[in-house]
């Protein structure tokens, strides 16, 4: 889905801009206050300057924290655009506040306006990311995710730029002030265009005390184990973010001994890559939820991290301190760059298919409170990361063995996460294997059901057909298969872990064949799409084998929708019989077309197996 298509209307574009402009204030905000405790040498409450940095970072997340909860029931119960609204005149008051502390160099109340600063985050991301799914049709999201997230650091980078250089400049703080009102102003503007969106919740009951609320947005999280361990994922990603973004004036005055300029650019480098990051995964995912791209991420993060502490434990100090000039002209700087850039390139491909996830499997009624769940679990994580950091700075641990610590933990963590949820592991190599080993095409895919229960009929080429539709279609998928299928070493483990339902002949064994149809029946209330294989084998000579009648047998108690679809281009393939035994033989080539043809829906009946055949038929080549 492209930008132009989605800002084309009226519904995404005023969400947008809103979330640009108060994304813009916070960092402008924020950066400029960071600029002056880095670089002025300010100490206040017997707190010196890197550790006040870090406290500044605690006190803005603070509210996440303690009110996530509570504006996950405010976003169930009220009309959204109304509270964007109220949310966004809040953030003018705020912004007044802000300048009287920046005129009178009062740095407590810019402590306390950060703080007011991150309540008002608090109550505005709820809102936000439940209402994208209200204002973009399901096979939008993921773009609409993306574009979200590159808006937010191209503002993020406009305003840590605007916030570094305003407050540097001879009277600065007037300019800030200024730029402050103004963004403010725009934001409340640009929501006064977000159309009405209904109210998920209305006769939910608020509950001003923060725990009750808190424990349950967390357990109607939990309920659902895949959201779940995607908000962990997501605020493993914050805990790291917040280290990072924490050490980088550290690592520019007591590292490179550069300026307030060198910070800024590291800022620029970071969200620069983040947003690159999540036009990627937008390119990637094929108008999907492609969390199969999320282990790349992961991974990616640890690898460049690992490579930033080399590179930061070999370099040598100027004797006096430089800008951005004399820093580029020095060996390695542009490694920092390139190390800091694809950190956040691949964490924009972590986090983008992880926020889309949890906003299409949460329940409608419950979602603004499963994102402030989110929000409260980002902000535990966002906490405990800059309180280790603080002890590790106290502790006079170098950067770089913070780095290679905050690495490892990232490495540990990603195993964790995906070894509970085998999901992320499954998609990432179905992913692989039909982007990388082949070149996968679909066409027709708009035939096959949005939501409900419908039944997939496809030939059976290869070993790995089902992997390839599992990468293909964009909703999850359930598959029967050959029970002996899943004896084979590397296949057992998978299909287990992707719930495939294995079968057997009612003559070859009566048990199986039993559980099968008991386990077709749950999967169809469900709700669930089915995809079987009714040859009931694999091709030996590369034509379609006759339909067997369990097809029939489904329907004739479940009574669905029934798809027909043909994979082309697998005959050949290691895993197919062509020419040898599949698997028995070394791969002719890599990256090879494979396409994916999707038939109109049948009616249940009139889904014969003969039919059904036939139109499998009609579709293969």
């Amino acid at each position: 889905m492209s930008a132009a298509m989605l800002f084309r209307g009226k519904k995404f574009a005023p969400l947008m801009w809103t979330q640009f402009f108060g994304a813009l204030n916070d960092n402008v905000l924020k950066n400029a206050l960071i600029v002056l405790l880095a670089f002025k040498g300010i100490e206040l409450w017997d707190l010196k300057s890197e550790s006040l940095v870090t406290l500044a970072t605690l006190v803005f997340i603070l509210p996440f924290f303690l009110f996530s909860a509570l504006a996950g029931q405010v976003a169930d119960k009220f009309e959204k655009s109304k509270l964007i609204r109220i949310i966004k005149i809040a953030e003018i008051l705020i912004m007044v506040l802000a300048g009287i502390g920046f005129y009178f160099g009062a740095y407590s109340v810019m402590f306390f306006v950060l703080f007011l600063m991150g309540l008002h985050s608090t109550f505005f991301g709820p809102v936000k990311y439940s209402a994208l799914p209200e204002l973009v049709a399901v096979e939008q999201l993921t773009s609409a995710n993306a574009y979200v997230e590159v808006g937010t650091f191209i503002a993020i980078l406009i305003g840590t730029i605007a916030g570094g250089h305003l407050i540097s400049i001879q009277g600065g703080e007037l300019y800030v002030i200024g730029a402050l009102l103004l963004v403010s102003v725009f934001g409340y503007l640009t929501s006064r265009s977000i159309p009405s969106i209904r109210i998920a919740a209305p006769d939910l009951e608020l509950r001003l005390n923060p725990i009750p609320p808190t424990i349950s947005s967390i357990k109607a999280a939990s309920k659902n184990k895949t959201v779940f361990n995607s908000i962990l994922g997501i605020s493993w990603f914050w805990f790291l973010g917040a280290v990072i973004l924490s050490l980088l004036p550290t690592i520019t005055t007591k590292i490179l001994n550069g300026n307030e300029h060198i910070v800024t650019v590291f800022l620029a480098v970071f969200t620069i890559g983040i947003a690159v990051g999540a036009v990627v995964c937008e390119k990637l995912s094929f108008e999907r939820v492609e969390i199969g791209l999320v282990p790349f991420g992961s991974l990616g993060m640890s690898v460049f991290l690992i490579d930033l502490a080399l590179v930061l434990s070999g370099w040598n100090p100027a004797e006096v301190k430089v800008g951005i000039g004399e820093f580029l002209e020095v060996a390695g700087s542009n490694r920092i760059l390139v190390d800091l850039f694809c950190v956040a390139v691949f964490g924009g491909v972590f986090t983008v298919p992880l926020y889309t996830l949890i906003q299409q499997r949460s329940d409608r009624t419950h979602r603004s409170r499963v994102i402030g769940a989110n929000n409260i679990m980002n902000a535990l994580f966002m906490v405990i990361g800059s309180g280790l950091l603080m002890l590790f700075l106290q502790m006079k641990m170098s950067i770089s063995l913070i780095l290679l610590i905050y690495s490892t933990f990232n490495f540990l963590i990603a195993v964790y996460i995906y070894s509970l949820v085998p999901e992320f592991t499954l998609r990432f190599l179905a992913w692989i294997l039909a982007h990388c080993l082949y070149r996968l095409k679909s066409k027709g895919q708009e035939q096959i059901p949005h939501e409900g229960a419908a039944i997939l009929v496809c030939n059976h080429v290869s070993f790995v057909d089902w992997l390839i539709l599992a990468a293909a279609i964009k909703r999850p998928v359930r598959f029967v298969m050959y029970y002996k299928f899943a004896g084979l070493p590397l296949l057992k483990y998978l299909m287990r872990q992707a719930g495939v339902i294995p079968i057997a002949g009612k003559t070859e064994d009566s048990r199986i064949f039993d559980q099968a149809f008991v386990k077709i029946e749950e999967c169809l209330n469900q709700g669930d799409l089915l995809c079987i294989f009714p040859e009931g084998g694999l091709t030996k000579n590369g034509e379609i084998q006759g339909f067997k009648k369990g097809i029939e047998h489904i329907l004739a108690k479940n009574p669905v929708p029934v798809v027909p679809m043909a994979l082309n281009g697998l005959w050949g393939s290691v895993f197919s019989h062509k020419g040898a035994k599949a698997m028995t033989k070394l791969p002719r080539r890599i990256w090879f077309p494979v396409e994916l043809v999707v038939g109109q829906a049948v009616a249940p009946e009139l889904a014969t197996a003969e039919a059904l055949e036939a139109k499998v038929k009609a579709l293969a080549v």
